[in-house]
């Protein structure tokens, strides 16, 4: 079979791309290849009542499947070069900015008209923060919530479908070039060729990506890994940054050690989940824009970067170790209330039972403390405290975290302007590129990236 486009992965750089590439030539005959399942049938079968805790599917609804990892995400699309990827080092910074908005406007277009855009701009929050020796990092983020998310990736879909051959549950097992300078997708059953290749696999796919690397004689360079906690609190705590930002990425350097600390993906009214990434249990968060669905806590992460160069350069196999940790010690994932944490003494389910937050997620009481080191742990405390200033009760016996929280992001993949690697005709888009790290910067690097092919072929 023969296509003039194959993307592997249906996450947002792939669809975008996608979209793009049918939207200005209709003519085109295009695939797309995705390990998981069409958006109506990612269901985690994790339903707290039945099933509590991960089982482990072959393919994890949750990371896999139309929409990616970000399907079920809360919905968040920060439009700003301050933090998601470097894009914009390949791009320029105003051309990442206006292809962040563009795509901004296809989600209004396909089922998110109506839902908030909320800026940092002109914020007496910002002021507050750097009074309290906290930045807050500038944006535009467009809220859509994990239910209006998933109406948006709905109507892309019939869209596509349309346009498009989609092949759900088929993994890629090896991309190979060709002498006549195409390309060859191998599944288990089949090979497919294609004049241009867009690999758009996301962060789940790192390992993979690290073999197509591999065989391609394409160089990367060894990337960073985020690691720390979810933190939940009663919504009303955190009610004066979220009722006016929703979204707030604020950072601290600590005394300490001056590592930075970032607060990361802020649910308010939202809720914890599990995340399985390659076999390995995390957390995360959720929240949506329907108020029947609310919560009444907020929770959000508070990360710490490690990076990694000689001897050891596996930064993401550091931070497997440690999850791997916490999910040897508590059966995945581990909760603590903050109180217990400093007084140095592992949470029971009597103390989290009379604590005055409920949790939003059956986790199992513990001592994260036996799993974070010591100088990540000793930040997070740190920037509790700090946040305290700005939100009073942040730092109370009873806020909840949870661990661990672990971003993987891909090794950095050797790339020039276009996002085209050494083998001209194969493009990474996406988180999988370990350019991008987030919604909105992985759909403009599809977008991109279609734009630039079809400039190419109508020379």
């Amino acid at each position: 079979m023969k296509y003039d486009i194959i993307i592997v992965g249906a996450g947002p750089g792939g669809i975008f791309s996608a979209y793009e590439l049918t939207k200005l030539n209709s003519d085109l005959k295009i695939a797309i290849f995705e390990a998981g399942n069409p958006l109506e049938k990612r269901k985690c079968p994790i339903d707290g009542v039945k099933v509590k805790s991960c089982i482990k599917c072959p393919s994890c609804a949750i990371m896999n499947g139309f929409g990616g990892a970000g399907a079920f995400s809360d919905g968040k699309y920060n439009i700003t070069n301050q933090f998601g990827g470097s894009l914009y080092e390949y791009i320029g910074k105003k051309e990442a900015i206006d292809l962040m908005k563009y795509v901004d406007e296809i989600n209004l277009a396909y089922g998110g008209e109506g839902t908030k855009l909320y800026s940092t701009a002109d914020t007496k929050i910002k002021k507050m923060c750097l009074e309290n020796g906290l930045h807050l990092l500038d944006a535009q983020v467009r809220h859509l919530g994990t239910d209006i998310n998933y109406v948006v990736l709905e109507n892309l879909y019939n869209y596509l479908k349309e346009r498009a051959d989609f092949y759900f549950r088929t993994p890629v097992e090896k991309v190979t070039k060709l002498e006549d300078g195409k390309y060859e997708v191998h599944t288990a059953d089949a090979s497919y060729s294609c004049d241009k290749c867009i690999i758009s696999v996301g962060r789940s796919g790192s390992k993979w990506m690290e073999t197509v690397c591999a065989d391609l004689d394409i160089p990367t360079k060894s990337n960073r890994v985020d690691i720390g906690v979810r933190v939940e609190l009663p919504a009303e705590i955190f009610s004066a940054l979220t009722d006016e930002l929703y979204e707030s990425k604020i950072v601290y350097r600590t005394e300490k050690f001056e590592d930075l600390v970032r607060t990361f993906c802020m649910n308010p009214h939202g809720a914890v989940v599990n995340e399985n990434t390659n076999g390995i249990i995390t957390v995360n968060g959720h929240s949506y824009e329907d108020p029947s669905k609310h919560t009444e806590n907020t929770n959000f992460a508070l990360l710490v970067s490690k990076h990694f160069s000689e001897p050891f350069k596996d930064s993401n196999g550091y931070g497997e170790s440690i999850a791997r940790l916490s999910n040897m010690l508590g059966g995945g994932v581990i909760v603590q209330r903050f109180g217990d944490l400093v007084r140095g003494r592992r949470s029971n389910t009597e103390r989290i039972q009379e604590g005055y937050v409920t949790p939003t997620l059956a986790a199992t009481p513990g001592d994260l403390s036996l799993v974070i080191p010591k100088r990540i742990l000793d930040g997070i405390i740190e920037m509790i405290y700090a946040l305290d200033k700005i939100c009073p009760g942040t730092a109370n016996d009873d806020t909840l975290l949870y661990g661990v929280e672990v971003k993987f992001y891909n090794m950095e993949v050797e790339l020039d302007n276009n996002l085209e690697t050494r083998n001209k005709g194969l493009f990474v888009i996406g988180d999988g590129s370990g350019v991008t790290h987030s919604l909105s910067h992985a759909s403009a690097s599809g977008v991109y990236v279609a734009r630039y092919i079809l400039s190419e072929m109508n020379k």
